[in-house]
């Protein structure tokens, strides 16, 4: 134990942050980091026990929030499959993957791209039954001027999202809907609005690499950690 807690705590975020972005395994972690991988692994689980992940995403949405950065003019909600090597309790039979086990990261992302808020189920789970999460989940974020704000001013989201309840459930909220209508307008239409998250740690490119057990919470945690990593390449982008 002693060993373990003189390991840096900047090398062990580094290491975390190198098992996120490379999708290598815990196992393979190289030694140049001069942290063992349990000792990585270990830390990286008691973090997101204490919700230091999304502490940290939080903390970083309200940086860009008080100084304007956030573009609440238009929120976009989409998901995307990606794999699973290993099964856990967020993978499912993935509908576009031959039944092969996999997960679906589901994103609300803000107009330029920010991810306010993110969620993992199982492959098979329905886009449209995220919405609801995805927008409760938004946190009460910092503005230049104002009291906190936690909602767009407009939701847009494919056909797959096109259903009469959750049309009224976001109205409700005071949110404009612009969710294509099954039928009715082309998908193309709202393509240039759809998975416009930039690329980010732990985006589906990333998590299809990942050799990690797709166990909760530890799973969304990598996702969680990858929005705030994007939120802080912004910032700085923005800032400096």
């Amino acid at each position: 134990m002693s060993d373990d807690l003189a390991v840096d705590a900047r090398a062990v975020f580094t290491a975390i942050v190198y098992v996120l972005t490379s999708g290598c395994a815990w196992r393979d972690l190289p030694p140049s980091f001069g942290v063992p991988f349990q000792t990585a692994h270990r830390r990286f689980g008691q973090r997101t026990k204490a919700g230091l992940w999304r502490g940290l995403h939080h903390a970083l949405l309200d940086e860009l929030g008080s100084q304007g950065l956030i573009d609440w003019s238009r929120a976009i909600v989409d998901g995307a499959c990606v794999r699973a090597k290993k099964r856990g309790s967020l993978t499912g039979p993935g509908p576009v993957d031959r039944g092969k086990s996999g997960s679906k990261i589901h994103a609300l992302s803000d107009r330029a791209g920010l991810p306010p808020a993110v969620a993992v189920s199982a492959a098979n789970t329905n886009d449209s039954a995220a919405l609801k999460p995805l927008v409760m989940a938004i946190p009460a974020i910092r503005s230049r001027r104002g009291p906190r704000r936690r909602k767009p001013a407009k939701l847009h989201a494919d056909e797959a999202y096109d259903q009469p309840d959750l049309r009224r459930w976001v109205r409700d909220r005071g949110i404009k809907v612009r969710i294509a209508r099954k039928g009715i307008e082309a998908k193309d239409k709202l393509g240039k609005h759809r998975w416009v998250i930039e690329p980010w740690p732990g985006s589906p490119d990333t998590a299809a690499a990942r050799c990690a057990t797709n166990a909760k919470p530890n799973f969304l945690a990598f996702f969680i950690l990858g929005a705030g990593l994007t939120c802080y390449k912004k910032l700085r982008k923005l800032t400096t």
